[in-house]
């Protein structure tokens, strides 16, 4: 270093070292160098001495301005960062990234207000070590944390632990001590007068916070706050938007599916096509029932019906879930039409149930001009029937000819069967024998149908499927086959009359023919057929007979004849008893073990004397 020979040296000297940047050490050093070298009378020392405490100074407001200029081109920086981010969680982890950069500290860290529970939560950290610090939940009040949430102003602490400013709990206490922290600096994220959170900048030692570094974590608290607000908002417009193009897509899809079923209920599309096509739509399997339970159609296997499910849509207007399905009313205002069950989906979404529920009234839509079409053809049917059975000679031609527009032809043959419910809906009964007849109606109180097949077979058969249907017993008589009006009405008599005998006989619920009712049939059927019944009766014996050549016609006869009692039957006949009885053991074995069962017994007595008749006498 120069020598100091004169004042003007020394203050050169000093004005070099503070141009170039020089330490606190490097500018003191001047003065003493000056005192220890001699040169300089007393006053110019205490002049220098004077020049050197400014040096000082100067340097020190150098430094500062430094520094506050290195801290305002960060808080740019960051304010410019943090403006370019969009994502909520990433502009936190920024910020609290700044914060410990910007101030030196050790660990910085990010809580966020909870209004509805009252508390705030540390959401992000930097430099933290402690998983029990992180998951540290301060209530309103509570902490240097809450104390700042709350009052949004800005609290340091040089010594948490022994700072009584504000409430100690036992779980914050343990998380900061847990991470080592002394000295922690809290400011608001503000937007207003609404707080969002606390920034935190704290040190593992004790330290005191300045005024100005207060202000700078509290000017990079407001940008952050800035930037979350913003952050925030532009989260919820693109969920705004996203929802909102998920609520157009539902509504073009249903929209889309409101088309496919009107379009194809005006295509005459019925019901198996509306549950394929709701199936397609909410990726399920339907089944829709009527109003009484009755399957009606389903995409796949049927679903089964829970009646208290269906209780509950019809009282509530909206469709409802079981454990495995979801329940539909189909209703017309206060009446029930039907239901639907929609399985194979756990869940609906709000906008697939209205679209399930929209189903509903398509639905509706569909039963109620099914409903419409079936009364005026019932109307047109039924008018034939009537016409077909009170007036059948009056113009046939015109009965033909109406008969072939309704798709039926009245010159082929038909069995006429007549049905009998006691109490019921007669309409119910028809709409269920409907898809066993060609011609279907009520008339003269009982319910008539026209089908093709074997009347006596067609009867037992329609009388079980309607008792089936209707819960009830079902009475049906038939007669024919009879082909012309003429011969139709002829038939319709008898098959009432074949009714009335069933009833007669305590037959309720049962099916038959004429030729089914026995030697009853013959005496009340109109074309009693003595031949076909003595062969229906007898058969298995007359044909033992005649292969054989034995005598089990005359056996029968002889043993009717004299009271059933074997001992006179075998003094007739001229054969030891034991013959009369391996005879009737014969009978039994071609006839039936109930052969001499009372009804029995008198038909085969019956045929026996119709033989007779019918047999010359040799």
């Amino acid at each position: 270093m120069t020598a100091v020979t004169a004042p003007s040296d020394a203050l050169r000297r000093l004005l070099d070292l503070l141009a170039s940047g020089a330490s606190t050490e490097q500018l003191a050093h001047v003065v003493v160098a000056a005192r220890a070298e001699g040169a300089l009378g007393p006053a110019d020392l205490a002049a220098l001495a004077s020049a050197g405490e400014l040096a000082l100074r100067i340097r020190e407001t150098l430094a500062e301005h430094r520094r506050r200029e290195a801290q305002l081109t960060a808080l740019f920086e960051t304010a410019s960062e943090l403006a370019g981010l969009s994502d909520p969680d990433t502009v936190l982890r920024s910020i609290v990234r700044r914060a410990r950069a910007l101030l030196g500290v050790d660990v910085s860290y990010l809580s966020l207000n909870n209004e509805a529970e009252g508390k705030t939560y540390i959401r992000v950290s930097d430099g933290s070590v402690s998983a029990e610090f992180q998951q540290i939940v301060l209530g309103m009040g509570e902490g240097l944390g809450g104390l700042v949430a709350q009052t949004a102003r800005p609290y340091a602490t040089s010594d948490y632990f022994h700072d009584d400013r504000f409430k100690h709990t036992r779980h914050i206490d343990s998380g900061v001590e847990d991470e080592g922290l002394t000295a922690i600096l809290g400011v608001p994220l503000a937007i207003g007068p609404k707080v969002l959170g606390v920034l935190f900048a704290s040190d593992r030692s004790a330290r005191e916070f300045s005024a100005d570094e207060v202000a700078l974590l509290s000017s990079l608290a407001d940008h952050a706050a800035i930037a979350l607000d913003s952050a925030n908002l532009l989260d919820q417009t693109r969920r705004a938007v996203a929802e909102l193009n998920e609520a157009n897509a539902t509504m073009e899809r249903a929209e889309d599916a409101h088309d496919r079923l009107t379009d194809l209920v005006l295509r005459g599309g019925d019901l198996p096509d509306v549950a394929d096509a709701v199936a397609a739509v909410l990726h399920g399997d339907l089944t829709v029932y009527d109003a009484d339970g009755t399957l009606l159609a389903s995409s796949s296997a049927p679903v089964a019906l829970d009646p208290d499910a269906l209780a509950a849509a019809r009282a509530g207007g909206r469709a409802v879930s079981t454990s495995d399905s979801w329940v539909c009313a189909v209703q017309a205002g206060p009446e029930l039409l039907g239901s639907l069950v929609l399985a194979g989906r756990a869940g609906l979404s709000e906008p697939d149930r209205r679209l399930f529920e929209r189903a509903g009234v398509v639905t509706a839509l569909l039963l109620m001009l099914r409903r419409s079409v079936v009364r005026a053809e019932d109307e047109v049917r039924g008018e034939l029937l009537t016409d077909l059975l009170t007036a059948p000679g009056r113009n046939p031609r015109a009965l033909l000819a109406r008969g072939r527009r309704l798709g039926i032809d009245l010159s082929a043959p038909h069995a006429v069967l007549v049905a009998h419910a006691d109490g019921g809906s007669r309409r119910r009964v028809a709409s269920a024998a409907a898809r066993h007849a060609t011609l279907v109606g009520v008339h003269a109180e009982e319910v008539v149908l026209l089908a093709t097949g074997d009347p006596d077979e067609l009867a037992r058969r329609v009388a079980a499927d309607l008792g089936s249907a209707t819960g009830r017993p079902v009475t049906v008589g038939a007669a024919g086959p009879a082909s012309g009006p003429s011969a139709i009405a002829d038939a319709h008599a008898e098959a009432a009359r074949c009714v009335r005998a069933l009833l007669a006989l305590g037959r309720t619920g049962e099916g038959a023919a004429m030729a089914g009712l026995g030697f009853l049939g013959q005496l009340l059927g109109d074309r009693a057929d003595l031949d076909a019944f003595v062969r229906q009766t007898l058969g298995p014996v007359l044909d033992y007979d005649e292969r054989r050549g034995t005598e089990l016609v005359a056996t029968l006869r002889a043993y009717f004849a004299n009271g059933s009692q074997l001992a006179r039957t075998k003094d007739v006949l001229h054969v030891h008893v034991n013959t009369v009885v391996q005879r009737l053991e014969r009978v039994a074995s071609l006839l039936g073990e109930d052969w001499q069962a009372p009804d029995r017994a008198l038909e085969i007595q019956l045929a026996l004397r119709l033989h007779r008749l019918g047999t010359p006498r040799g």
